[in-house]
């Protein structure tokens, strides 16, 4: 019997050219294909595998994290909000003293509830649901209950996730790229909120989609298009996050200006250039933006019925809309760039993976079957969220100062966007 999450649910664009189409499963929240048209080829540019279910084995491939990303040191924390006051006690699953990715059951092991009435939702305003309605039609609002004590964390949490596609806000838009025009396909919404379900109650919170890049491999080309070394990256950051020897937070913060990671000041640009040992596996600090992001955290009743973050969200010219991340690809023409309100960006270039254990997508070569995986340095990680161990390390919390902490009474808005653009020569 097939487990129960895996068939695939279809978001695409209206009939334009290019387009984007999105398959999500529920199980996880997996993105499993973005895929992208532009100049007559077909995209994919999310690696994983072909098989949905070989999600089971590929842990942490395009799906949700919760409740707390990244690592966490195993123990028991008091931690305070409000006044309000509680003990979390993340659960070895790394190692006996690291957590990751939120403990031994995951968010990305649960089947989440797609609502066929987006009406239902209970954490986006009658204002946002309207917006998604005229300026994201092709969405879909997903949900689950965190029961309190799962995975040691506190409190009943109702989680939902505002999965979607925008269209350009024309069909054809010029970008500032430098060499030449580019156009506008579309946009990626994702935007994660919550709220306790019980009085008195204070959980750490910081969720993250785990997706991974790679805008050349659907071009089939060898090992060279299977490695991200020769895309570019940019990333709008000043301090990286100290890790020690177990790759959990000091909470000191480290200057990125004449490392490796200063990517603005390599000579080309590339992954590959000054490309680390054992690759990328870093939390980049935003630098502080021009404008106010929308809030992470916001009242319970400030979520009044005209409220519209979301609109705020997909503004391409709004205070939320300051690309913080770019990464793009001479070959295949294609370049992503996100806007979000969260304080950093963890970046990982697939170092861990073993092809001998994992599958390829046929459209990126392979042939589905395990045995015939991805390679280290095969992708880049780009996973949106809150300093790690915020609520431990308050020096690490840079300009918009989170503790990732959410107690009763208030809103996690978490959102990420990704604009898909295409440079050709004059067509698409």
């Amino acid at each position: 019997m097939a487990e129960p999450g895996f068939t695939p649910i279809l978001l695409a664009l209206p009939s334009l050219t290019p387009s984007l189409a999105l398959e999500i499963l529920p199980r996880g929240l997996v993105l499993h294909r973005l895929f992208v048209q532009a100049d007559g080829r077909t995209h994919d540019i999310l690696i994983g595998p072909e098989d949905p279910s070989g999600h089971l084995t590929q842990k942490y491939t395009n799906t949700i994290i919760g409740r707390y990303a990244n690592r966490l040191p195993v123990g028991s924390f008091s931690i305070n909000r409000n006044n309000i006051h509680a003990v979390v006690s993340p659960q070895a699953n790394e190692k006996p003293t690291v957590s990751l990715h939120g403990g031994v059951k995951g968010f990305d092991q649960y089947v989440w509830e797609p609502l066929v009435d987006p009406s239902a939702a209970q954490l986006f305003t009658p204002a946002e649901l309207a917006t998604i309605q005229t300026r994201a039609p092709t969405s879909i609002i997903f949900q689950r209950i965190s029961e309190d004590g799962e995975e040691g964390y506190p409190g009943r949490l109702l989680i939902e996730a505002l999965v979607g596609l925008a269209p350009p806000e024309a069909p054809i838009q010029t970008g500032t790229s430098p060499g030449g025009k580019e156009w506008n396909l579309g946009s990626v919404i994702i935007t994660y909120r919550a709220k306790l379900l019980d009085e008195n109650k204070v959980t750490p919170i910081n969720l993250t989609q785990h997706w991974g890049f790679n805008l050349d491999a659907s071009l089939q080309g060898g090992a060279e298009t299977l490695s991200v070394k020769g895309h570019k990256i940019s990333i709008k950051a000043d301090h990286t996050i100290e890790l020690n020897a177990e790759a959990l937070s000091t909470g000191s913060l480290l200057p990125v200006a004449g490392t490796h990671h200063a990517h603005a000041e390599k000579t080309t640009g590339r992954i590959g250039e000054a490309f680390p040992e054992h690759g990328y596996d870093e939390f980049y600090l935003f630098s502080a933006r021009g404008a106010p992001v929308s809030p992470t955290v916001l009242p319970a009743s400030d979520l009044k019925p005209e409220l519209d973050l979301v609109g705020a969200a997909l503004s391409r010219d709004g205070p939320s809309s300051e690309e913080v991340v770019s990464l793009a690809s001479g070959k295949s023409g294609l370049r992503v760039g996100f806007a979000t309100n969260q304080a950093g960006v963890q970046f990982y270039t697939n170092n861990f993976a073993v092809p001998e254990k994992g599958a390829r997508k046929k459209i990126h070569g392979g042939s589905g079957a395990v045995g015939d995986g991805y390679t280290p340095g095969s992708a880049a990680f780009l996973e949106f969220h809150a300093p790690l161990a915020a609520w431990i390390h308050p020096q690490s919390r840079g300009p918009l100062g989170e503790d990732t902490l959410l107690a009763s009474g208030e809103v996690y808005n978490n959102f990420v966007r990704l604009d898909v653009w295409y440079k050709g020569q004059g067509r698409v």
